[in-house]
């Protein structure tokens, strides 16, 4: 092997110097002006921050060639045009205190300046108060009059003409238009009471009307009108420090790309590592594998508590307490989805709310499944008649081998009652739709209707006011399981089970520091564990109900949570995964006969447990299917 040559020469020192403006701009430039895109976005946020109303954006060849922005703001006067092309020149801020507490999407005051250094850039403005606008071209630094309406336009030509260097890791200019397209997307969409139109290689590619907020981002997601079941809106509604409202896709419409997520912090469109685990948390429990919801989420903040001058791209945050943030975000999102799994009656493709309260009713562990509905009579079973019996519903299957929750959660337990258990065999629901008829009302079925037959051991097949309903058996009593066994280990304190041998585990220097600081909140939440050297943690007690876990795994999970400051929320997803394996095994299987009684008791108990739409795997637990759909696939009336 040749060997490397040594150096004869000794190294030239060179003087320490002030380096021109322009190469400072330049140096600013490549770590803003990523692309096309990147000059998009800057300019957007400029005529937002104007108070524009009417925003139009101009790209050719993908906005390589030429990129104009122009709006309906409140315009720069003539004796400011050559300070915005100025670095750390800005009309956002004033001092630190304004810093801290910073509203406007821009505020560094770097944008134009870096824009002009790599491409030139034509500024044209008009204020209220001018009987005519003005121009500043960058390339002659020359101030002239100019016609146009009150407002600013933008004028970007030939992009890192001055760097051609940077230009060759550019891509095609469908791509490039794709991306800039996207930018002003994310803007938008945080902007409804703004009008936006985009033009590329001289054709209208976008127009979007001013809006509310609901149509905005129907419209910025790409949901049709007859799509928009597919989503759920929500909102926290107004309050002095957080408010938190959006909309999240229905997890059965989840697809493998991630394309359409969107978070926003005070209007600002952010891609922050904290925020996407609080959407993965909040979705843990609902997801099939690796899908990705489609979600649009909207965080208002007080600014004092949240830093946005992070990035020069803005695309990060840091949050002042990044741990109660995830809590918000993470808890309510995954109530919002919960109390969604039933809030509309099953109706085919016309979903109508069922008005059903969101209800985890206390329960027993130590039924046979045998008895989570007695076989009774049709007639002592119709709903409303006098003395109905009740039954008592098994949250617990008999198993061979003991079920090790099952000291935890018959402690916390107490018997659950069923509120009709009904049984309904098919003459009776007719009698009852045939009563409701003759007084002139719809038969009042309960949203997932009464159980009429048993499909191959497997399906529970139900008619309700709309149609046929078809429950996967299994599936259906995981995910009540689930639930009930979460709530009886909830409702007893965190117990620590000492480890025989105590675990020690590698971890980096930054690693030990931190658990060392958040020793005490690990204790309270049963983990015991603490520093043992520069580079290594050991692990004492867990939680009684991980003793079983990988507690390596357990370990490595709690110390990347500290860093996102939520420890806890990954402790209690550790838990829940135990639990859901539990509850799985505990649930009917497939071939398990089942009476009408235990079908409607099943039936009855979805009704009232949250997310029971979908098992713990995130597999749909029902469908629906309208009787005008069965008609229209039977050919009835043609």
């Amino acid at each position: 092997m040749q060997s490397r040559p040594e150096s004869t020469g000794t190294p030239t020192r060179r003087a320490i110097v002030m380096l021109p403006d322009v190469l400072i701009s330049q140096i600013a430039a490549g770590e803003v002006i990523e692309r096309p895109a990147s000059v998009v976005k800057e300019l957007l946020e400029n005529a937002i921050d104007a108070g524009s109303r009417n925003i139009g954006l101009r790209l050719e060849d993908g906005g390589m060639q030429r990129i104009l922005v122009h709006d309906d703001g409140v315009g720069i006067p003539p004796g400011e045009l050559e300070l915005a092309l100025t670095r750390h020149a800005t009309s956002k801020i004033r001092s630190l205190d304004e810093l801290e507490q910073v509203q406007s999407l821009g505020f560094r005051g770097e944008a134009l300046a870096s824009i002009a250094s790599v491409a030139r850039t034509l500024l044209r403005s008009r204020t209220a108060g001018d009987a005519h606008g003005w121009s500043l071209d960058s390339a002659s630094g020359l101030i002239e009059p100019a016609a146009g309406s009150i407002g600013t336009s933008v004028e970007v030509i030939d992009l890192y003409a001055a760097t051609p260097a940077r230009r060759k890791f550019l891509k095609s200019a469908a791509t490039e238009a794709g991306h800039a397209i996207e930018a002003l997307r994310r803007v938008a969409i945080a902007h409804p009471e703004v009008s936006f139109r985009v033009q590329s290689e001289q054709r209208v590619v976008l127009a979007w009307p001013r809006q509310d907020w609901q149509q905005r981002l129907r419209v910025g997601l790409g949901i049709d009108a007859d799509q928009t079941q597919s989503l759920i809106a929500f909102d926290s509604g107004e309050a002095a420090v957080l408010r938190l409202y959006g909309m999240l896709g229905r997890p059965e419409r989840a697809k493998s790309r991630s394309d359409k997520q969107y978070f926003y912090v005070n209007g600002r469109y952010v891609r922050d590592r904290l925020l996407q685990a609080a959407m993965r948390q909040a979705y843990r429990d609902v997801l099939h594998h690796d899908l990705q919801a489609v979600w649009c989420v909207f965080l208002n903040i007080s600014p004092e508590l949240v830093d946005v001058n992070v990035h020069p791209s803005k695309f990060e945050v840091r949050f002042r307490d990044p741990q109660a943030v995830f809590r918000f975000i993470a808890m309510q999102l995954a109530q919002v989805l919960k109390n969604a799994s039933l809030e509309q009656a099953v109706a085919g493709d016309q979903a109508k709310s069922s008005g059903l309260q969101t209800v985890i009713p206390s329960f027993a562990l130590r039924k046979p499944v045998q008895d989570l509905a007695p076989d009774k009579s049709a007639q002592d079973l119709v709903p409303g008649q006098p003395g109905q019996q009740q039954a008592w519903l098994s949250l617990y299957v008999a198993q061979q081998k003991p079920n090790p929750l099952t000291r935890h959660a018959a402690q916390a337990a107490a018997p659950y009652r069923a509120q009709r258990a009904s049984s309904l065999p098919q003459e009776a629901l007719a009698q009852h739709a045939e009563q409701a008829q003759a007084q002139g009302d719809s038969p009042e079925f309960p949203p997932l209707g009464f159980a009429l037959a048993q499909l191959h051991g497997i399906y529970i097949l139900a008619q309700n006011s709309s149609g046929l309903v078809i429950v996967d058996m299994h599936a259906a009593h995981e995910r009540i399981r689930y639930e009930q066994l979460k709530q009886a280990y909830n409702r007893q304190a965190l117990q620590a089970q000492q480890l025989l041998v105590p675990l020690r585990v590698r971890a980096q220097e930054s690693d030990v520091a931190l658990v060392e600081q958040c020793r005490e909140q690990l204790l309270s939440l049963g983990l015991d564990l603490e520093p043992s050297g520069p580079q290594a943690l050991v692990l004492r007690a867990v939680p009684d109900v991980l003793a079983q876990s990988d507690l390596a795994a357990v370990v490595h999970d709690v110390v990347q949570a500290l860093h996102a400051g939520s420890a806890d929320l990954v402790l209690g997803a550790a838990r829940d995964k135990l639990l859901a394996s539990w509850a799985c095994h505990a649930s009917v299987r497939a071939n398990r006969i089942l009476s009408l009684g235990e079908m409607n008791a099943l039936l009855r108990l979805m009704e009232q447990t949250p997310g029971a739409d979908r098992c713990n795997h995130g597999r749909p637990t029902w469908i629906s299917l309208g009787l005008d759909q069965l008609d229209r696939w039977l050919m009835r009336g043609r």
